[in-house]
């Protein structure tokens, strides 16, 4: 089960493998931030993996692994947010920013409007070495370490196993 309303967006980006401009369009297009025909460059790129990776780490903290202070120095620099109203009246977050901060601004709100109605922190990075993918917690005590028991757990645990032999 994924993470619920907006956040999902959130996890799905932090689990994108991004390696060219044209895919970072592609998949902001397809996520309805930006119009299908906004041209990205190197540099939008790099910003929008640096955002991903901040994330990550943020992820990751929220699976009890020390936060990674490095990855989130710039957290949210080029992406600055204002406060605006939506339809109902209620105050929300909106992006400032142009070009690639925009949507990445979107996804900072997203952040932050998590971490004020609590579903932030069952947003997790996978605690193995070798995977880091997002999965929201949907355990009733909040303590689901891996994304996938049948993958990732099995395997530490199969590791623990012939440690302890």
């Amino acid at each position: 089960m994924g993470a619920p309303g907006r956040l999902a967006l959130v996890e799905r980006f932090v689990n994108t493998e991004l390696t060219a401009p044209e895919e970072l369009g592609d998949w902001l297009a397809e996520h309805g931030l930006v119009d299908a025909d906004a041209i990205w460059a190197d540099a939008d790129l790099g910003r929008a993996l640096e955002l991903r990776e901040a994330l990550r780490a943020l992820l990751l903290a929220n699976n009890g692994v020390a936060l990674d202070r490095g990855a989130v120095a710039g957290f949210g620099r080029d992406a600055p947010l204002g406060v605006g109203v939506d339809a109902s009246g209620r105050a929300c977050l909106e992006p400032l920013g142009s070009g690639i901060g925009a949507p990445l601004g979107r996804l900072l709100a997203i952040v932050v409007e998590a971490q004020a109605d609590g579903t932030w922190t069952r947003l997790k990075a996978c605690a193995a070495e070798d995977c880091h993918w997002a999965f929201y917690d949907s355990s009733r005590n909040r303590s689901r370490t891996w994304c996938s028991m049948q993958v990732c757990g099995n395997r530490a645990k199969a590791r623990a196993y012939r440690a302890r032999l």
